[in-house]
């Protein structure tokens, strides 16, 4: 075949090729690969066979190298994926996240009364009757839970084993820790929920026992202030990831139509955007807590930061992705 009727048989193609290319390339992120034009890959096919040819049947160097260069732009969308990552991660955070919350809401409405209903009580009573604490705790506990949160105490949350220890350090033991209690709340759920159940009516045992027994000793200015700005993020997620956890025991108690396994995969698939999205909240939770909490700003400037972020987490969850399906 001669060039001008390879050109006038494929020039179609190249143009339709062209035309998708120029479109994609004037944005410099994309989610995924779901969002290329359907028939890219294809078209892609068959301008590597022209391109191919071009050089086989040695036609000019100017079609040659126009073909060429197609071929690389289109590898360069189809394969490279340029910082494709930190899309998926700002969409995820903007919109797949508290969607996937809305979309699931009666289990985070549930697992909330079980972490928060015993931390009301316990606290509550802990306030009153400070020895209580010791039947949740091991005096040791209790010991350090004191010298933690003590009003002379110039790095609150820290014990004297750990006050030297640097913010950056701190940061790391508080992800181990935080990410610790999130992934133990959404793993126990594959013992039917009951895992969960318990992890989570515990945490609010604990977490409310101590709140109480601090507040009745009259720590209120070290303690309060310390947990008010890093509280929204570590307490929620927690309350997430027992939703999470509970989906999963949902299809072990009750697979429906499914098949026991099949229903704890398809659970666990629609659980991962919450364990993800808590992780998230965890890490920054933990940064918080190491680099603000026990900082020596002034109790008002703590207490004001944690209000706002409880109220751009409360609105966030709200209405955040509202635009992408409209869930309400």
């Amino acid at each position: 075949m001669k060039q001008a009727q390879f050109e006038q048989r494929y020039q179609s193609v190249w143009q339709r090729i062209e035309q998708q290319l120029d479109q994609l390339e004037k944005f410099r992120f994309r989610r995924s690969a779901d969002e290329l034009p359907a028939d890219l890959p294809q078209l892609y096919r068959q301008l590597c066979n022209h391109y191919a040819l071009s050089r086989a049947r040695r036609y000019s160097p100017q079609l040659v190298g126009f073909l060429h260069r197609l071929v690389l732009r289109g590898h360069q969308q189809l394969y490279t994926r340029r910082g494709a990552w930190l899309w998926r991660l700002l969409t995820f955070i903007a919109s797949d996240f508290p969607v996937s919350l809305r979309l699931n809401i009666r289990y985070f409405w549930v697992a909330l009364a079980l972490f928060l209903l015993p931390a009301l009580l316990v606290g509550g009573y802990c306030m009153i009757d400070d020895a209580f604490i010791y039947s949740l705790m091991s005096d040791t506990e209790v010991s350090k839970m004191e010298e933690m949160y003590r009003p002379d105490n110039s790095r609150p949350g820290r014990t004297l084993e750990r006050s030297a220890d640097s913010d950056f350090a701190m940061f790391g033991f508080y992800i181990y820790n935080n990410i610790g209690i999130g992934f133990r709340t959404f793993a126990m759920g594959i013992l039917a929920g009951i895992g969960t159940v318990f992890t989570l009516f515990y945490n609010g045992i604990v977490i409310g026992g101590v709140a109480g027994f601090l507040s009745s000793l009259g720590y209120t200015d070290t303690f309060w202030p310390f947990v008010s700005g890093h509280s929204s993020l570590e307490l929620t997620a927690i309350v997430i990831s027992g939703a999470a956890g509970l989906m999963v025991g949902r299809g072990v108690i009750s697979p429906g139509r499914y098949s026991r396994l099949d229903a704890i995969r398809l659970q666990a698939g629609r659980a991962i955007p919450l364990v993800m999205g808590a992780g998230l909240m965890l890490l920054g939770a933990a940064f918080i807590e190491a680099f603000w909490s026990a900082s020596n700003l002034p109790n008002g400037i703590k207490y004001g930061a944690g209000v706002i972020l409880w109220i751009i987490m409360i609105v966030y969850f709200i209405f955040a992705g509202r635009g992408a399906d409209g869930t309400r």
